[in-house]
């Protein structure tokens, strides 16, 4: 029997013959083209990024790349021998850490494993599941399902706070060492997971994302891991963060405010989001938006929109997971999962019953019905080769060929 060696190090695995290459991998020497970025580069987003899967840019931060998202994915991630091994006696892995380069490509042929249900065959569809980034095959107009519940239903979700405070500057001031921000006034302002940061004390050409607090208060003074590492010390000074913040006031809010969520409201600009949750559990506390506002708002008024809450009966089956699509009667297209448990507190849905915030707002609220999942959506990809689930599969994006 001939030998295989998976990631490197000690054999663990003996076939009768050598595999034919590795997720990600070049199927062909042929001409393949890569996903243009902003200044800086791709990054591997907070969670870093597997190789061999698709990937989506982040809603806060568009150069890191993120192997979950809603939509079609922006490429798919060559395997370049540019991950780590960081875990602890782990032999092999996948995964670029956050912040570290990454060659997102959008055309060319490659080598991909096939995580569906169905044995692929040349001509058949890729989909991109969507909550992993994992590559399945069907043919055209056949979307992998992964969960159904009979008796699930759909509520308008519209919440009000009346001690709203958006600011016009998003500053700080902090320094830097190595790769370590350390913040020592906020201000109005808030820190989080998947910010930038600008000053005039670094280079215009530099994407430098938060990618975790470290010590101190929730989205306050403390210090914080960048995706730089600098040579050289940066003195304090004003650093500007990407985005505004929202500070909700406890006696005056009802209803939920969560990630996704659009806000209205005087002075208030036209599509912020929200972005992410730094302090309390859907209600009082402080948020991050995808934009600051042009005028203050302080004590205002403000409304949160754009959701609704899926509530997941017992009858479930399968799994509910981050970014999957929505089907059924009365269902608007486009509509997901926007926050499970892990995303939002207030939520009671971890993969199965419970409730769920979707990303989108109805005019037709739903009563108890049968509602489903499609874990991915159609991509331009498709298959050149056959492959059984869990082998490898040839495919190219035939829309760029």
């Amino acid at each position: 029997m001939s030998q295989k060696i998976v990631g490197g190090g000690f054999p663990r695995q003996l076939n009768v013959g050598y595999a034919p290459a590795v997720a990600g991998d070049f199927a062909s020497v042929n001409p393949r083209s890569s996903v243009m970025s902003n200044a800086g580069g791709h990054v591997a987003g907070l969670n870093g990024t597997a190789v061999g899967l698709f990937a989506w840019a982040d809603a806060v931060n568009p150069n890191a790349l993120n192997n979950t998202g809603v939509g079609l994915p922006l490429g798919f991630v060559h395997r370049a021998q540019q991950a780590l091994i960081t875990q602890f006696l782990d032999y092999a892995t996948q995964v670029v850490p956050a912040g570290l380069p990454v060659v997102l490509f959008d055309s060319g042929d490659f080598w991909a494993q096939n995580d569906g249900a169905v044995a692929a065959v040349p001509g058949m569809k890729a989909y991109a599941l969507n909550a992993s980034g994992k590559v399945a095959f069907n043919v055209t107009g056949t979307p992998p399902a992964s969960a159904s519940a009979t008796g699930a239903t759909l509520a308008k979700i519209v919440s009000n706070a009346t001690g709203a405070a958006l600011p016009t500057t998003n500053n700080i001031t902090a320094s830097i060492a190595g790769n370590v921000m350390t913040v020592t006034s906020v201000g109005t302002s808030v820190v989080a997971a998947g910010q930038t940061i600008t000053s005039a004390l670094l280079d215009p050409a530099l994407v430098v994302t938060v990618l975790a607090q470290l010590t101190g208060s929730a989205g306050g003074a403390g210090t914080y891991q960048l995706s730089v590492v600098f040579e050289t010390p940066v003195v304090s000074g004003t650093v500007a963060l990407s985005g505004g913040s929202l500070t909700l006031t406890g006696a005056n809010v009802s209803g939920v405010f969560a990630v996704g969520m659009s806000i209205t409201g005087t002075n208030v600009p036209v599509g912020t989001v929200i972005t992410a949750v730094v302090t309390g559990s859907g209600g009082a506390g402080t948020y991050t938006t995808n934009q600051a506002a042009a005028t203050a708002v302080s004590g205002a008024q403000i409304t949160a929109s754009n959701a609704m809450f899926l509530t997941v009966d017992a009858s479930s089956t399968g799994v509910w997971q981050l970014n999957d699509y929505l089907t059924g009667s009365g269902v608007v297209a486009g509509q997901y999962i926007a926050a499970t448990a892990l995303q939002n507190a207030t939520l009671t849905g971890l993969g199965g019953a419970g409730t769920y915030l979707t990303g989108m707002y109805q005019a037709s609220a739903l009563t108890a019905q049968t509602i489903g999942v499609s874990a991915g959506v159609e991509t331009t990809w498709v298959a050149q080769s056959a492959g059984g689930v869990g082998e490898l599969v040839k495919f190219k994006n035939a829309a760029n060929v």
